[in-house]
């Protein structure tokens, strides 16, 4: 008799009744939206208030070619930025680095120095444009670039609105492009926490992603739990530096995967929602209501996005991004159809980008606050998911927190194996994916893709020469200076490095000091 399950695995009944839900209690476990414990959301009136704000993940070879991008999103109806950098610069590499050789502009925007922000945002007022921003170990850099070019536009900092990535620990977990070990690494996070919660009191400092665990080939109960558990490290850690909760945690962001199952995706973001509200009401004793609400972006699954077929991803998507807006999102990223062969054309984004608007303006789903609430299926799938990620908070407050269970390769284990099941899955055409082991055409004619020319490597390494030799070397050589004397003191680095960005430091200058200063992380799977 075939199985039935959700695309984690979890078992399904063929119906849902009241029997499913005997025990449950509307008041604990649902409550309205706007209130304790937010499953229905974190808003009362959700989106008849303020639709979410759609943003497309943007970044492709130059600042110009990028800065150009973004206009034509926002002419076309986009409400928020979003900053895809290449590859050097994830990696805290300047473009004439010979690590960066072949990837300069590649798989995003280069962004060596101040002046490549400065372009980047080009007649984008910032007091008026949320910015997201995907870096992680420079985050604090890239943060401070974006600081600096608002104050040139002469927007104060209480105007600066937007999020940057900054989680470590998801790196170390899944997508690996981490620099510095763990403890220097969450030091430089609580940093910019401490400097965005007195300075910056509209910007997001952190945004806790589950995305990139459930790239991985996490499950859907695995992506709640690990990506939870670094958010009570985060909380943690910023605790043990003598913050008051309530003075951070209403500007904690996070980040979601919305993958093809569309209730299991639904039911686990209502599921997220709940738990984070009980664990800073119980665990953390925050007091301020605004702790307890979790707010988030999502991004449709790119590893859902497949190659043959690609037009088919166009429809992928839009099923997911339903459940983002049926799930509560507060932000949300639709992925183009053509990702997988390449950075999105204009014409792929734009259909990106009106899948969003066809939900927000035409299906109506907008119109009443949570309507899935209290259907015997979705609570129940809640209910289960929260159960499955609970227990996996507890064996990661065994170990220590995850800081430790990273240390010790857990998360990490867990989702290898997670992954190599759903592979078996697929091979063994259990689980069917239209245009790969189903469905499938001998022929297939290629979409066009957008292609990054050679000759952007030598346009940025020659912009980034000349940037060096007009300015004030002895200054740029004074703040780095300064911040090999603090890197291992107890100082808040964030104005030290924000001082080195405005003499035009690089992200490869400023990134190399810390290596210097504090060396770089091995993987325990690997070695």
């Amino acid at each position: 008799m075939k199985k039935y399950s959700t695309l984690s695995g979890i078992e399904l009944k063929e119906l849902y009744t009241a029997e499913d839900l005997k025990d449950f209690s509307e008041s604990e476990k649902l409550g309205k939206p706007g209130e304790f414990p937010y499953t229905r959301g974190v808003y009362p009136n959700m989106y008849r208030g303020r639709q979410w704000t759609m943003r497309q993940f943007a970044g492709f070879a130059t600042p110009e070619a990028t800065n150009q991008r973004f206009h034509y999103l926002i002419e076309h109806g986009q409400t928020g930025l979003s900053v895809a950098f290449h590859f050097p610069t994830l990696m805290g590499y300047d473009s004439d680095s010979p690590r960066a050789r072949g990837e300069v502009g590649v798989c995003g925007v280069a962004v060596d120095t101040l002046q490549d922000m400065e372009i980047l945002f080009d007649k984008i007022p910032l007091d008026q444009v949320t910015t997201s921003m995907t870096i992680n170990p420079p985050a604090s850099v890239l943060l401070c670039m974006y600081i600096a070019v608002a104050e040139k536009q002469g927007v104060p900092y209480e105007k600066i609105g937007g999020t940057i990535q900054n989680d470590i620990l998801k790196e170390y977990i899944a997508q690996h492009s981490y620099i510095f070990p763990p403890d220097p690494s969450m030091r430089l996070i609580v940093d910019s926490i401490e400097f965005c919660s007195q300075k910056l009191p509209k910007f997001n400092p952190i945004s806790i992603s589950g995305y990139h665990i459930r790239e991985a080939g996490s499950t859907a109960a695995q992506e709640l739990a690990f990506t939870i558990a670094d958010g009570i490290a985060y909380v943690q850690a910023c605790i043990d530096r003598g913050l008051d909760v309530d003075d951070f945690a209403p500007r904690l962001s996070f980040f979601w995967d919305i993958h093809n199952d569309f209730f299991e995706e639904i039911a686990k973001l209502r599921a997220a929602r709940r738990m984070w509200a009980h664990i800073m009401r119980d665990r953390f004793k925050a007091k301020n209501s605004a702790s307890y609400r979790m707010r988030f972006h999502c991004q449709t699954a790119g590893v859902s996005l497949t190659a043959q077929q690609p037009y088919n991803n166009i429809a992928r998507v839009a099923i997911q991004a339903l459940a983002g807006v049926l799930g509560g999102t507060q932000s949300l990223h639709t992925n183009s159809f053509d990702e997988t062969l390449a950075l999105p054309s204009d014409e792929s984004v734009r259909i990106a980008l009106r899948t969003q608007q066809i939900i927000a303006h035409e299906s109506k789903v907008s119109n009443t606050v949570d309507p899935l609430a209290g259907s015997y299926f979705v609570e129940s799938l809640t209910n289960t998911l929260e159960e499955q990620a609970g227990e996996y908070i507890r064996k990661i407050d065994e170990m220590g927190g995850m800081v430790e269970a990273v240390k010790q390769g857990f998360p990490m284990q867990e989702i290898a194996e997670a992954s190599a099941n759903f592979q078996q899955a697929v091979e063994s055409g259990e689980e069917k994916i239209v245009g790969v082991n189903d469905f499938i055409l001998e022929e297939e004619a290629p979409p066009e893709i957008l292609k990054i020319d050679h000759s952007v490597e030598k346009k940025q390494i020659a912009n980034l020469e000349k940037v060096r030799q007009e300015r004030d070397s002895q200054a740029v050589q004074q703040s780095l200076k300064r911040l090999r004397e603090v890197a291992n003191s107890q100082t808040n680095l964030m104005p030290i490095i924000l001082e080195a960005v405005k003499t035009y430091a690089s992200v490869g200058e400023i990134m190399g000091v810390l290596r210097e200063e504090w060396g770089e992380y091995q993987d325990p799977c690997i070695i």
